[in-house]
């Protein structure tokens, strides 16, 4: 008799988190997730260690990250908005999704420079992702100071998806 075949999940490709030299570490989103299995972290602009052939990067702009990109990997530009538009050309031939519409908790306190409207804190903008993905956020927002508030401005990311 056969053995009983076993359906192969494939792994999903790390999320790569591309972070501006500037940005400090003491006030960066994501640096507690630096040593966490299924993010490579690199610093711009040194190049992504990494093949990102298939990758999706998060952006403002392109079209809405969905189900259909469950197979790709996730491009993160981590730093002000001022400074991750100047990294953006260098990731230019990465297709740009952007998120749903999602309340962010971070305060804000630039003066010198606006944040777009859709601006998230970088840990917002990867939960979110990785939620509509339908990919493991376990743990994702334990270190993260406004975690409560975010999860009841944005409910539906607490609902299963499917």
């Amino acid at each position: 008799m056969p053995a009983a075949s076993v359906p192969q999940t494939v792994p999903e490709p790390p999320t790569v988190i591309v972070v501006h030299p500037r940005e400090r570490r003491s006030k960066c989103s994501v640096e507690p997730l630096r040593d966490r299995d299924g993010f490579v972290f690199c610093t711009f602009p040194h190049p992504v260690p990494i093949d990102i052939t298939g990758y999706v990067r998060l952006g403002i702009g392109g079209p809405v990250l969905s189900e259909a990109d469950s197979d790709r990997g996730l491009l993160l530009l981590d730093g002000t908005w001022r400074l991750a538009r100047r990294m953006e050309p260098f990731y230019e031939h990465v297709e740009v999704r952007s998120l749903p519409v999602v309340k962010t908790a971070y305060p804000r306190k630039s003066e010198v420079f606006p944040d777009p409207s859709e601006g998230l804190a970088t840990i917002e903008a990867l939960y979110t992702a990785l939620r509509l993905l339908n990919r493991d956020t376990t743990g994702l927002l334990d270190h993260y100071h406004w975690r409560e508030q975010f999860l009841a401005a944005n409910s539906w990311l607490q609902l299963p998806l499917n």
